[in-house]
């Protein structure tokens, strides 16, 4: 006796991702439990599903939901907090005494739980976070939906959560015991940067990483003011260093890695390294622009990241991922570079690479986790649709994204959030306000 499908969805366009560039017309996905049991063709439906309940999407289309691969989720509630200065004044005069004051479980909670609600009104499915409490994130990302890979934050100085890089590695390394069950839970080493961590810590972080199979989340070459600094210290730019150190390899998540030269970037793809993009918090604390061209065109895997609200401020893939392909461009002189086919695998494919997960999600396929998002085309802002890749990329906005699934759960229909009470996070989100204006 044949297992009837769960859910049979009938869009107007399907973006598999993989090959890229291809579009399927008219085509319906088959979500059995968490996976994708089937793609065919509308014309097949009635022979193959007979008397199976269809939830027609006309005028959207579904593509895999995005993968973000940088985050500090739990920083949300420090959107707007400290705005127009460069990355080290921000983080030392403003950033580091607030988290000093209010970091806690319950302030990392809150923040978490509202950047949930926001990566799931834009369509994040997935993302890669970097914070400190990771056992109060997991909690508000298991009661989102949201599938998340908690980074297990590494660094040498005390802060209200951890004393020592020992301390940070023995709570971590507890949370993802105590967690490691849950499905739509990973975890990464996460040490914060070269400037905040030692030689010993990372070579530690080597061993561990190999030992539990664990990517690193590492912000590098973020700054030009780093790479001299480290110069000073060390005789050596700071990615030399973490090559001799063992860091630079397949498992490397270098998020921004703005200040590349030649070699670092035929390193990077020597080693198999993954670059998170994180282009709008680069411009915003005027950290420069990574040469994502020149780093696709090496062969190196990149992804996108929206960093945090804090210097962001907003978390938006769709303008992300928009802004990433203008500016290879610009850039670059060629209009011709990252094209919208191309900036949205980056925005998929690329972040499930990176962390290990592109087996499970980042392409729709027969079998993968029915991870997926839908977006309205025939909204007045993206008619006429000549080429549904182009006008999600060049056109569409968050607004348009009208239904998101994860591991085939239904958490946003029709803009509503099934899971997630909006007037209760958007309440904690005000009386933290209040706190911290003092």
């Amino acid at each position: 006796m044949s297992i009837q499908p769960e859910t049979i969805l009938l869009p107007e366009w399907v973006i598999p991702i993989e090959p890229r560039g291809q579009v399927l017309h008219r085509h319906a996905l088959v979500l059995q439990g968490s996976k994708i049991s089937d793609i065919l063709p509308e014309a097949d439906l009635a022979s193959r599903y007979p008397g199976t309940s269809i939830r027609a999407l006309p005028g959207q289309v579904v593509l895999p939901g995005f993968v973000n691969l940088h985050t500090h989720a739990g920083m949300t509630l420090l959107r707007g907090y400290a705005d127009d200065l460069p990355l080290m004044q921000w983080l030392q005069d403003k950033i580091w005494p607030a988290e000093g004051q209010w970091t806690s479980p319950d302030f990392v909670a809150s923040g978490t739980e509202l950047a949930c609600a926001e990566f799931l009104l834009r369509g994040m499915t997935t993302f890669n976070e970097m914070y400190f409490f990771p056992e109060a994130s997991a909690e508000a990302i298991l009661a989102s939906g949201l599938r998340a890979v908690l980074g297990l934050t590494v660094l040498e100085f005390p802060t209200n959560y951890a004393s020592d890089a020992g301390d940070y590695l023995h709570k971590g390394l507890a949370t993802r015991d105590a967690l490691r069950h849950e499905s739509r839970l990973s975890f990464a080493l996460a040490p914060h940067a070269p400037y905040t961590v030692s030689d010993s810590t990372f070579e530690k972080i080597v061993t561990f990483a190999e030992q539990l199979d664990m990517p690193i989340h590492l912000h590098v070459h973020e700054t030009d003011h780093e790479i001299k600094d480290s110069l000073k210290q060390y005789g050596l730019r700071p990615l030399i260093r973490l090559a001799k150190l063992g860091v630079v390899g397949p498992r490397l998540i270098a998020v921004h890695s703005v200040h590349l030269d030649r070699a670092e970037i035929d390193l990077f793809a020597r080693e198999g390294v993954s670059v998170a993009h994180c282009p709008h918090s680069n411009l915003k604390l005027a950290s420069g622009i990574s040469p994502i061209a020149n780093l696709l065109e090496a062969g190196v895997n990149v992804g996108i990241g929206t960093d945090s609200a804090a210097s962001n401020n907003q978390l938006d893939m769709l303008s992300e991922l928009r802004t990433a392909a203008l500016l290879a461009k610009g850039n670059s002189g060629n209009p011709a570079l990252l094209p919208a086919a191309e900036a949205l695998e980056l925005a998929t494919l690329g972040g499930a690479k990176a962390l290990g997960l592109q087996d499970q999600i980042g392409s729709i396929k027969v079998g993968k986790q029915a991870d997926l998002i839908s977006i309205q085309l025939d909204d007045v802002g993206s008619l006429p649709v000549f080429d549904p890749i182009a006008q999600t990329v060049y056109s569409a906005s968050h607004s348009q994204i009208q239904h998101v699934w994860v591991a085939g759960e239904h958490l946003l229909n029709e803009r509503i959030p099934t899971k997630i009470d909006l007037q209760s996070i958007k309440h904690s989100a005000q009386q933290w306000s209040r706190k911290l204006k003092g």
